[in-house]
């Protein structure tokens, strides 16, 4: 797994911790509004013991008012890695000094230390700025307030329709020029690079998603809407055009596009080469046949391994619309039925594409 998917997959576990909804959460809510701040520790780690210096074992259920009552306390609280109990509060913690930190007040210096220290998550929760603050090993994020959040992911909600409205007309043109035989390289490449930049529209959605948490519901049913298939759309974009000879699947091409820098996002020969072609390929002249797969997908009641039969043995989509139903009853798979089925359908699909072209 690549480091920063690695990362990514530990701040949304953060996150998931403590979202609105979350125990955790309205605990530290209540906390903040009494204005008492306060220091929290998920997990009684073998680490975490040995910095531990007094308190009271209390060892009761975690609720809301428990982590209230318990802040009241000068001391940090450690509670369970799986949030369902409190085990020790009022207890003072001694990280090692050496340990440098860039905070300033001593509970986020402290704060900070123990989760470099412990590599545990430590809440902290600001006395007089009212902020909370999240650290886990070098990694520190202070949570924003509800409604920035909800503002924000509303903009890149709405900067997610755009893309994917100038997606659709790319993949409505590229659908056009496969059933005219006319893609180039450079429709592909830019199809691709519209797939990506939604992508990563998306994955900046979910994260605000995840830190709204049960507040989240309605930008999570909005992105669910917007962006249903595109991950199937660009799995067999890629599967249509990428050299067959190439020792990379899909998904890994994929993967590849998804690590490129914004420069190397926009640049076609980039993305060309990840696809498999030579870097001296005239992308604006050279025409690549497509194999059909995100076409024949859109065929209702067809099944993957009938199309997989088709591709194998049509090897193009042109080879397929140019089939008698004689023909495509010679492929694993299909009767007579079914051939025509095959034929009504790219030939509805086909004058679709061509009303939508110039809509």
């Amino acid at each position: 797994m690549r480091e920063d998917a690695k990362r990514e997959a530990m701040v949304t576990k953060i996150l998931r911790m403590v979202a609105p909804g979350t125990v955790l959460r309205e605990g530290i809510e209540n906390i903040l509004r009494a204005k008492t701040g306060g220091l929290i520790v998920v997990g009684a780690s073998d680490t975490v013991l040995s910095i531990m210096d007094g308190g009271f074992s209390i060892q009761c259920e975690l609720t809301p008012a428990s982590l209230y009552e318990l802040a009241k306390m000068d001391g940090a609280i450690i509670v369970s890695d799986d949030l369902k109990r409190v085990l020790y509060a009022n207890t003072n913690l001694n990280p090692d000094h050496t340990i440098q930190t860039s905070e300033t007040g001593t509970r986020h210096r402290t704060a900070e230390r123990v989760a470099k220290q412990t590599n545990q998550l430590v809440v902290c929760i600001s006395q007089r700025r009212n902020v909370i603050t999240l650290y886990h090993g070098s990694f520190k994020y202070s949570l924003k307030d509800i409604g920035v959040i909800l503002t924000k992911a509303n903009q890149a909600i709405q900067t997610l329709e755009k893309y994917k409205a100038v997606l659709d007309q790319a993949l409505t043109n590229l659908s056009a020029l496969e059933f005219e035989e006319l893609v180039t390289l450079h429709e592909v490449t830019n199809v691709l690079q519209r797939f990506e930049m939604v992508l990563r529209v998306r994955a900046e959605i979910r994260r605000y998603i995840t830190e709204l948490g049960s507040e989240g519901r309605l930008i999570s049913m909005q992105l669910d809407e917007l962006v249903s298939r595109v991950d199937e759309e660009a799995y067999l974009l890629v599967k249509d055009f990428a050299v067959t000879d190439a020792e990379v699947t899909p998904h890994q091409i994929l993967s590849k596009v998804h690590d490129l820098g914004t420069e190397e996002l926009h640049d076609d020969l980039t993305l060309s080469r990840l696809l498999g072609y030579s870097a001296n390929v005239d992308l604006a002249d050279e025409i690549v046949p497509s194999r059909g797969y995100r076409i024949l997908n859109k065929i209702s009641r067809l099944p993957q391994p009938v199309i997989e039969n088709l591709v194998e043995y049509f090897e193009t989509l042109s080879n397929v619309l140019a089939a008698s139903v004689e023909e495509l009853d010679e492929v694993e798979g299909i009767g007579a039925v079914r051939a025509r089925m095959i034929q009504d359908g790219l030939k509805r699909i086909q004058e679709q594409v061509f009303i939508d072209r110039h809509i």
